[in-house]
């Protein structure tokens, strides 16, 4: 089992857990972590649980759309 780093939740996360399945996450749009402050998840996990995930995605979203929205050309 894997413990989200959010919300503290047990999951299972296939990948990390190794169960041989596909993960849920996979079915996700992909996140583009060079995009992400310093190009790196800033959490010590392998991943968040599916109810954290699709939230966590949309919050660093909307920073790097507000950060875009401020750069000047």
């Amino acid at each position: 089992m894997s413990i989200c780093p959010r919300c503290q939740t047990n999951f299972t996360c296939a990948m990390a857990d190794n169960t041989g399945q596909e993960c849920w996450c996979t079915a996700l749009p992909p996140i583009a972590f060079a995009a992400l402050p310093d190009g790196i998840l800033n959490k010590d996990a392998s991943c968040f649980c599916p109810q954290c995930l699709p939230v966590w995605k949309a919050e660093r979203e909307a920073l790097q759309n507000d950060a875009a929205s401020f750069q000047v050309t």
